[in-house]
């Protein structure tokens, strides 16, 4: 019995190793092409913080787990350090699914009064506001070295786990609205990030949510369900990993072969223009 299970952990441990390095290199090369090779619009500003968050979580997901291998023991402090790239990303998730669905719902409001930097300066504010909503709670429930004081973390965890369900509410319900309103009620075209935002929305219920029900249950699941936080892991790096692929699905063309920084410009160059002779990129930037 103890020798399956060692070898059910090993398997989910290289797993997850394999899909993060794999989401590393995705979200990297994403960094990289519209960090610096692509000229930003309003949403491609949330997909380059997105790329960055989710990049942030993978690297220290990777890193601990060694280390943790390694030293044969995890340290509570690791899983901290990687949730704040998770909840940094699930911000940037929910921000970006709802800016989108008001844009369509509400074209001519958004159009013509959306001060420029907005996405730039909304995606700092979620920033900044990441660790602390993540280290109080942790602070108060004496996961930082700390001595716990449990009226203060029974208050500051209800108040993580209330925040980050609603975040996980506004990016699904962002997503399926949009459908909705697409399919039955616009006249205008698909927006060019439609298909992103609905298969984001479908990765974070089916392999995000289960890693805020591990932070939100941590002491209970560690005692009955030792397995789940390993499999909570994978899925969470499987949700990471997945949204480059995403990227690389819209923007490609069906028997066309095209340099990757042109595939990812159709799909996140907010007014680009792609014609036969080459590639046009969008006047202003963000």
């Amino acid at each position: 019995m103890f020798g399956l299970w060692r070898t059910f952990t090993s398997v989910v441990f290289y797993v997850t190793l394999a899909v993060g390095l794999g989401g590393l290199v995705g979200n990297g090369l994403v960094l990289w092409h519209l960090g610096l090779h692509i000229k930003k619009g309003p949403f491609s500003v949330y997909v380059l913080h997105l790329a960055a968050a989710d990049f942030l979580f993978l690297g220290c997901q990777v890193a601990f787990s060694i280390v943790g291998a390694a030293l044969g023991s995890e340290d509570t402090l690791y899983f901290i350090v990687t949730f704040v790239g998770f909840a940094a990303g699930l911000w940037l998730l929910a921000a970006f699914s709802l800016e989108l669905c008001l844009s369509e719902l509400f074209p001519a409001c958004y159009e013509g009064r959306r001060p420029r930097h907005t996405s730039g300066v909304v995606c700092g504010l979620l920033w900044a506001l990441t660790p602390p909503a993540v280290l109080l709670p942790a602070h108060a429930c004496g996961l930082l070295r700390g001595g716990a004081r449990l009226g203060a973390c029974v208050r500051y965890h209800a108040a993580s786990i209330a925040w980050l369900l609603s975040l996980a509410c506004v990016a699904c319900g962002a997503g399926l609205v949009l459908a909705l309103w697409v399919a039955c009620c616009s006249q205008r075209p698909r927006p060019r990030l439609y298909g992103v935002v609905l298969v984001s929305g479908l990765l974070l219920f089916l392999c995000g949510l289960p890693y805020v029900l591990y932070w939100s249950l941590r002491p209970l699941l560690n005692f009955l369900l030792p397995v789940f936080h390993p499999l909570a892991a994978l899925l969470a790096c499987v949700h990471a990993s997945a949204r480059p692929l995403i990227y690389f699905s819209v923007g490609r063309r069906p028997g066309r072969r095209q340099p990757l920084r042109v595939v990812l410009q159709r799909a996140l160059g907010d007014g680009a223009h792609l014609g036969a002779g080459g590639l046009s990129l969008p006047l202003g930037a963000i």
